[in-house]
């Protein structure tokens, strides 16, 4: 069942002579569910990509489908609601808010959505994520593999319907790094969300169900890892 369709996405940063492509008619589509590794050297277009997915960074020309909805067809309030709702962000810097504890920052989506916290969510998450016993320590009172495991409680708080990760690993230890790669497959088992993550370190691409490749903001490679 497909989940998202990209048609002809393209991305032009600057004007007349500085103009920069950084994606370039890219078209794509990814089914409910998978675990997908988008690869490519530094400016190849692999973030912009996943942002604009997101609804992060509005694409030059092109369309994104998400669910069947048109992303950018949407007035910049519903935007901001669909990027809360059903896309779950993490990113290679933890970005957590350093005056609130561990369930705070995970459950800030939902705040801000002004919705009730799903506490038997909450609680499942933070056994997943091994933090029950930090609840109510700050960021500044963990290390660095918990404070990206906040990171991955607060995207999956509200059960979005794509999880988007940005070189997850990049800022954290091997051992580290792979604990988080394996909480991603577990979520995207457990809960069958699509996981999306772009990276550059080939040994977590291989643990993908598909790996596409970019260069120059066009797909140049797109092949499956397992059988689906």
């Amino acid at each position: 069942m497909e989940l998202l369709r990209i048609e002809n996405l393209s991305k032009v940063y600057g004007t007349g002579e500085n103009q920069v492509a950084a994606l370039d008619k890219v078209s794509l589509r990814i089914e409910k569910g998978e675990f997908v590794a988008i690869i490519g050297s530094s400016g190849s277009g692999k973030s912009t990509l996943l942002h604009s997915i997101g609804g992060v960074d509005v694409p030059t020309s092109g369309k994104v489908y998400v669910d069947g909805q048109d992303v950018y067809a949407q007035t910049n309030e519903k935007l901001a609601i669909f990027r809360r709702r059903q896309v779950g962000l993490i990113y290679q810097f933890h970005n957590l808010i350093p005056t609130l504890n561990v369930v705070e920052n995970i459950t800030l989506p939902v705040l801000m959505d002004k919705r009730m916290v799903n506490q038997e969510r909450l609680k499942e998450l933070l056994a997943l994520l091994g933090l029950e016993k930090r609840q109510h320590h700050l960021p500044n009172q963990l290390s660095g593999g918990q404070q990206q495991r906040v990171s991955v409680g607060r995207a999956l708080m509200n059960a979005p319907a794509v999880m988007l990760a940005d070189e997850p690993t990049g800022s954290l230890d091997s051992r580290n790094g792979h604990e988080i790669i394996q909480l991603l497959k577990l979520s995207n088992r457990k809960y069958g969300q699509t996981l999306i993550v772009v990276t550059h370190d080939e040994s977590i691409a291989l643990q993908a169900d598909r790996i596409i490749g970019i260069s120059d903001g066009k797909v140049v490679r797109d092949e499956r890892t397992v059988c689906p």
